[in-house]
């Protein structure tokens, strides 16, 4: 399994100039890739490799003027740059044909020096993490990093990024055992109903608030948005007013994703069983409450429960979305035909208890995800008696499977 790790990095002046130069020249080499690409298909409906693509934008392009100061910076990262064009051109054409899953993937697009966000990656041949603690980079040197927790293993590679309010970091690549991530096993189970009052209501009665940390700072933005918006284009000050904008977006996202991780983690940890109601998220966002879902950041946190129930040996459960759970009497059954929505509390006319709407929704979640395990385990062991007879009496042991189990990480994953 392959965990991401980041960490905060410190480079002096002289280092952000190099990390600079290496930035622009990544970014060259990827456009001059990606034009030949684009031209040479155009011309010709022909595709060029990668060793020759290597050898045109890089190796042969440090010999003219236009592009002889690639040179200066190390050449790991560049071939990179033409390994990760490779792997973006070959999720688009696996999109188009149907064999990755998720949202289409579109073609690779020329990067730009506006864009606020660079990165470059290094290989294990081009850095090195010193017994001081601090990191290698070639043709950069050794750059201060702030090491919040010790690397499980050996990096395989690390990605240097600088994001939009100038802060440098290091993500590092580490190849884990699956074996040594499990939880110990957990007789609990839960059902959890998402919501924007509260941002998760679990099925033991536990009501986990909403910290809505867009709303906290929104009039902070607003006030640092206006000031962005009366400076003019290209001038110092603009830059300026865009850093303090951006880092206040970097608050904000920095402190829900720091809720989302310890919700997440707590949650899985607990419990041997999760379930959760699948939602349309992004048609949800599209809504008169976009606002408040974006703030939520339902999607996140739904992706870290299943990643995480993965990564530490538990089973993750998704309801269906049309699955009525506010509607249903966790106690006798009975289905109410319309609830509205601002109605938290009801009765049921059935067997006449009173329920709060949320409790309610996250018990029948979880009922719910029980049936579908227990008809998912029938249906397992059912297929193992049928080929045990069809084995003409041969000793065969029928695995026990949960279908519904998070299928293990096939890419390199956030760690938390």
């Amino acid at each position: 399994m392959k965990l991401r790790y980041n960490y905060r990095l410190y480079p002096d002046v002289s280092q952000r100039e190099s990390l600079a130069r290496l930035f622009g020249c990544v970014r060259a080499v990827w456009n001059d890739a990606l034009a030949r690409r684009k031209a040479a298909w155009k011309n010709d409906r022909m595709r060029i490799s990668g060793a020759l693509l290597q050898q045109m934008c890089i190796t042969a392009a440090k010999r003219t003027p236009e592009r002889e100061w690639l040179g200066q910076v190390s050449p790991v990262p560049l071939q990179q740059s033409l390994r990760d064009l490779d792997v973006a051109y070959g999720n688009f054409f696996a999109s188009v044909s149907g064999k990755r899953k998720g949202p289409k993937m579109g073609l690779p697009v020329f990067k730009s020096r506006r864009d606020h966000r660079q990165s470059a990656r290094f290989n294990s041949n081009a850095f090195k993490i010193r017994p001081g603690g601090t990191l290698y980079l070639a043709k950069i040197g050794e750059i201060e990093v702030r090491w919040s927790r010790e690397l499980p293993a050996a990096p395989s590679s690390v990605t240097v990024v600088k994001d939009a309010a100038g802060r440098y970091f290091a993500s590092f690549v580490v190849d884990v055992p699956d074996d040594i991530q499990a939880f110990p096993r957990s007789d609990a189970e839960v059902g959890i109903d998402l919501g924007l009052t509260h941002y998760a209501i679990l099925s033991d009665g536990e009501k986990i608030a909403n910290p809505k940390w867009l709303r906290r700072r929104e009039r902070k933005l607003k006030k640092l948005q206006r000031a962005l918006a009366r400076k003019r284009k290209g001038s110092a000050n603009r830059t300026k007013a865009r850093i303090k904008l951006a880092r206040q977006h970097a608050k904000v996202g920095d402190a829900c994703r720091d809720f989302l991780h310890q919700v997440s983690t707590t949650i899985v940890r607990k419990n041997q069983t999760v379930m959760v109601e699948g939602l349309a998220v992004r048609g949800l966002a599209r809504g008169r409450l976009a606002k408040s879902v974006n703030d939520a950041s339902w999607g996140t946190f739904l992706r870290l429960l299943e990643d995480k129930a993965a990564r530490y040996g538990r089973t993750f459960i998704t309801i269906d979305r049309w699955y009525t759970s506010s509607k249903l009497c966790p106690c006798c059954g009975h289905r109410i035909a319309k609830i509205a929505l601002d109605v938290r509390t009801w009765d049921c006319p059935s067997c006449g208890e009173h329920h709060d709407r949320d409790i309610a929704a996250a018990l029948n979640i979880l009922a719910e995800g029980i049936r579908l395990k227990t008809q998912d385990d029938l249906n397992d062991v059912a297929a193992g008696l049928a080929d045990t007879r069809n084995d003409c009496e041969g000793q065969v042991r029928p695995g026990k499977a949960i279908p519904t189990l998070a299928p293990p990480e096939t890419s390199t994953a956030q760690a938390a």
